[in-house]
């Protein structure tokens, strides 16, 4: 069979359970043998923007530690610099780890609204829908927050450029190579329609 068939039928599928309120299933896991990071996170406090506290919703606390997260196996091929996901690493603890989970795993209800009608932050290592997004999405969504269900806060003015660049090249290096693949080829080469 052709595999561009297999591959629409996954992202429709992936795409449909973007929406379903049902529990997700259990993140991808990780590859055997692959290398983690050394550096462990030290426990932050979050920093979320003061402007947009009230409306963001109220913060999970994390582990005091975060769990070593395993690279995938063609980390390597995916041209990622290993800095920007060091230091991507970094200003993730510090800045979204209270929210979306210490290594972008979030919390196990994330597709049901809270009491408040928003949805929890979901999880960005490749089990939700974040890599459905092209980089410039990416970077537009924490730029400008999601004022709408998610409340996630705009960090325009907070993170800088390099930070922002910093802290995406981290989160696409959680998404295991198969997520990461398919990402590649049918959504970062895809042309974007411009955003305003």
């Amino acid at each position: 069979m052709n595999i561009r068939f297999f591959l629409l039928v996954g992202m429709a599928g992936l795409i449909a359970g973007c929406g379903e309120s049902k529990s997700p299933s259990a993140p991808p896991s990780p590859s055997v043998g692959a290398s983690a990071p050394t550096a462990p996170a030290a426990p932050v406090s979050p920093a979320t923007p003061p402007s947009t506290a009230e409306s963001a919703p109220p913060a999970k606390e994390s582990p005091p530690a975060a769990a070593q997260v395993e690279q995938p196996k063609n980390l390597a091929a995916r041209k990622l610099d290993p800095e920007k996901i060091k230091r991507g690493e970094a200003v993730y603890r510090a800045n979204c780890a209270s929210c979306h989970g210490p290594n972008g795993e979030a919390t196990s209800g994330w597709r049901t609204p809270g009491p408040d009608g928003r949805y929890p932050p979901p999880p960005l290592d490749g089990s939700a829908h974040a890599w459905h997004h092209s980089t410039e999405t990416l970077e537009k969504m924490i730029r400008e927050g999601s004022p709408g269900p998610g409340g996630m806060p705009p960090w325009d003015g907070k993170l800088t450029n390099q930070q922002i660049d910093d802290v995406i090249v981290w989160i696409k290096s959680l998404w295991p190579d198969d997520v990461y693949d398919i990402w590649f080829k049918e959504i970062e080469q895809k042309p974007q329609p411009k955003q305003n």
